[in-house]
This record gives C-alpha cells, sequence and structure tokens, in this order.
C-alpha cells in the first residue's frame, strides 16, 4: 500500500490527517484524558491513511494558500468536535440542577475525563450517557462523521465565513442544550420544589420541629427516588439527545461546507 502513495499527494495527507487529529482533540469520547496521547495520535494516523485512499483527493501544492487550508482543517475538526461535546454537556447541567435542589451543589467531584469539577448527579448521569454511546456504537457513528465530514467541506475549499448562518446555528444549538437539560432535570426538581413547600408548611405548624436537620436528608432520599424511577426516561432523553448531537455535527458541517 505504501508503494502506491504518489508523494506529490502528501500535502493532502498532511490536511486530512490534521482535520482527524483536530476532531479527536475535542470529539466526546475519544478526547477524554484517560486514553492516551500516543493513542489517539496513532488511530488519528491510521485512520487518515484510509481517508487517503478512500476520498477524491485533489491536487494540492504548497503555495500560499496552502498555510490558510491547514488553519482551515484544523478549525473544521475543533470546531465540529466541541460543538458536539457542548451538546452532550447538557448532561452536566442538569445534574448541576438537581445537585442544587438536593444540596449536593457544594459536593462537586473531579471528573477523571476532563480534569475539572463536576456535579455529582451530573457525573453520575454522565458515566451512563457514555455506557448508552458505547453500547449503540455511537464511537462508530462519529467516525462515520469524521469521514463524510469530507462530503460536505470539501479538503481544498476554504470556508463562507463571511455568512453569519454559522454563529445562528451555534446560538440555536446552545438553546436545544438548555432544553434538553431543562427536560432531564424537572422531574427530580419539580418532586424536591413540592419537598421544600410540604417543609415550609410543616415548619409553620410544627414550629417545635427543625426543619433545615429534617429537610436535607430527606430530599436527598426523595431526589435518590426519584432518580431511580425515571431512569427510563432518561435513558430516551439520552438517546434523543445523541441523535440530537449527530444531526447538529451533520448540519453545522453543511453550513460550513456552504
Amino acid at each position: 500500500m505504501l508503494e502506491s502513495i504518489n508523494f506529490n499527494q502528501l500535502p493532502g495527507f498532511l490536511l486530512v490527517f490534521i482535520r482527524v487529529t483536530s476532531f479527536f482533540v475535542t470529539l466526546p469520547v475519544f478526547s477524554y484524558r484517560n486514553v492516551p496521547t500516543k493513542h489517539k495520535v496513532g488511530f488519528s494516523f491510521f485512520l487518515a491513511l484510509i481517508m487517503y485512499f478512500t476520498i477524491p483527493m485533489p491536487e494540492i501544492s504548497v503555495d500560499s494558500n496552502y498555510l490558510m487550508l491547514l488553519f482551515k482543517e484544523a478549525a473544521v475538526g475543533i470546531a465540529v468536535g466541541l460543538l458536539a461535546y457542548i451538546i452532550l454537556g447538557a448532561i452536566q447541567i442538569a445534574g448541576g440542577f438537581i445537585d442544587f435542589q438536593m444540596g449536593f451543589a457544594i459536593a462537586n467531584v473531579i471528573d477523571p475525563q476532563t480534569g475539572a469539577q463536576s456535579p455529582l448527579i451530573g457525573q453520575y448521569l454522565y458515566m451512563i450517557t457514555l455506557l448508552f454511546i458505547l453500547a449503540v456504537n455511537g464511537h462508530h457513528l462519529m467516525i462515520d462523521g469524521v469521514f463524510y465530514s469530507y462530503e460536505l467541506i470539501p479538503i481544498d475549499h476554504f470556508l463562507p465565513l463571511q455568512d453569519e448562518g454559522w454563529i445562528y446555528f451555534i446560538i440555536d444549538s446552545f438553546n436545544q442544550m438548555f432544553i434538553i437539560a431543562f427536560l432531564m432535570a424537572i422531574p427530580i426538581v419539580g418532586c424536591l420544589f413540592l419537598v421544600d413547600i410540604a417543609l415550609g408548611i410543616i415548619a409553620r405548624t410544627v414550629p417545635q420541629l427543625n426543619v433545615f436537620v429534617v429537610g436535607l436528608p430527606l430530599k436527598i432520599f426523595v431526589g435518590l427516588s426519584v432518580l431511580v424511577i425515571a431512569m427510563v426516561f432518561y435513558v430516551m432523553l439520552i438517546r434523543n439527545l445523541f441523535e440530537t448531537m449527530l444531526t447538529t455535527m451533520r448540519g453545522f458541517m453543511q453550513i460550513l461546507g456552504g
């Protein structure tokens, strides 16, 4: 296979390698810290080598525009992967809403995949989301998205950044993320709100009862109980969230491809 490489097309292979590597810098599942960097680079190299022999490769010369093409490929991979990661971040936002109502807001944990602090319930739901993505071969669909990005964004074309459509698309994607996070948090947050109302009524009718001592464990018990009951509902939302992430990736690449 290596004997068939046309070394005049090595600049084109470098463009492919830059885009694939940039995807894996921000793409969910592949970009996490517990995946060794040398494995990411090696996987990106061999995947780019496969794409080199699969996608139609135009003749690309090293000229004044080649450096701009390198930056364009890096920007495409990072932007699309980051947008997918932001959509998946709705899980963390929903967990933050739930933790605030349950009293876990001050008990954040370190996410081993990103190294940042994350809410307890948010981390729990996020791990379930990752397991769901791996169970339905979602990582294969992400790799397919990387492959088909060359049909939507040709390797030798520049991005139409003068069009403001991509800005509105990102804003709309943020709106979808918060709507999904709100839908995921509303069952538990709503039940805990009713618990707060009940505790307020008890505090007014039975002043001798210290609701601050009783309220926190009661809210934790109610919150965890509703979380167990609503897991089927959450799995459906996680599926919709994953479909939204793939649709958002494809729509954003279509806009960048003009």
